[in-house]
């Protein structure tokens, strides 16, 4: 397995050009370790110490600076880029509407389309996915190289709900160890011992015991000319709407759906921690103290 992983060499993509609407800043850049470190800096030291040796980050323009900073923080032996998801980054052929809101998590894709040539990892800058989810995901990268093939590295629903306001995930269903279905679930809260959320179809009760993605997945290259089609479908459909946006998860379930790939589902044993409200942040940062204490992250994480 390690010579395949070598020969490899896949790239982590980290999205982290987010506006953070409903935590009320970049939280992407939000210092929450107990050396001021971001969420990001843990993805990349587990990326890094599971056999990845690139990272590509997707960053909004303003953001420059601070990843200028992390970048030269990182250890010298790790390949470190930047991409811009800039909103005017359109076909030529369609005529967008004011906005200045991103397109989406398959518009963050696109825009590192130019710097992967091999099997990638996609995973969001505010979620803690845990060292074991990326153990999973080398392994996961070398089976896309052997046979095509894609994964998705969820966790179950229940582990990724916030105490302080609903939450979207996409729900997958699950055949042999193959996802066959996407479905993305808006406003989830807790309710009782399971959840409640909202689907295309009405008001969705859930177990809780769902696999959840979490925007972990791993793909080859040859998704982006069929991100490129349904983002381009999207725009005829919906581009005239000025908060209308395309999630990962959607596009990749109408793949699904017509067959162009497979996706096979990889549960991960977390911890999971997310900053989607601003009230998560005392959990974060309790967690990651909890994490260093226990021996599980060297202090400081990037040793000098």
């Amino acid at each position: 397995m390690s010579d395949i992983i070598a020969a490899v060499a896949p790239t982590l993509l980290v999205m982290a050009a987010g506006l953070g609407t409903r935590y009320g800043g970049f939280k992407q850049v939000d210092r929450v370790g107990p050396r001021g470190e971001m969420l990001l800096d843990y993805g990349v030291f587990d990326a890094r110490r599971a056999g990845f040796r690139r990272v590509v980050f997707i960053i909004r323009r303003e953001l420059a600076p601070a990843f200028d900073a992390l970048a030269r923080g990182l250890p010298s032996g790790l390949d470190v880029a930047c991409v811009y998801q800039d909103v005017d980054r359109l076909p030529a052929w369609f005529a967008p509407p004011v906005r200045t809101k991103p397109w989406g998590t398959v518009h963050a894709v696109l825009a590192a389309r130019d710097a992967i040539g091999e099997p990638f990892a996609v995973v969001n800058a505010d979620d803690f996915y845990g060292a074991a989810a990326y153990r999973l995901a080398i392994a996961a990268c070398a089976d896309t190289a052997r046979d095509g093939t894609s994964a998705v590295i969820g966790l179950p629903l229940a582990r990724t709900l916030s105490d302080h306001g609903p939450v979207v995930r996409a729900i997958c269903r699950i055949a042999n160890g193959w996802v066959t279905q996407l479905d993305e679930v808006y406003a989830i809260e807790k309710a009782g011992d399971g959840a409640q959320g909202t689907d295309a179809g009405g008001p969705r009760r859930l177990s809780g015991h769902e696999l959840a993605s979490m925007n972990f997945w791993i793909l080859a290259p040859s998704v982006f000319p069929q991100l490129e089609d349904r983002f381009a479908a999207f725009l005829r459909r919906r581009g005239a709407d000025a908060s209308a946006e395309l999630p990962l998860p959607e596009a990749i379930g109408e793949l699904i759906q017509a067959g162009s790939i497979r996706v096979r589902a990889i549960e991960a044993p977390g911890p999971w921690f997310g900053l989607t409200h601003a009230g998560d942040r005392p959990h974060v940062i309790a967690g990651l103290h909890d994490l260093h204490a226990r021996g599980e992250y060297p202090d400081p994480l990037w040793q000098p």
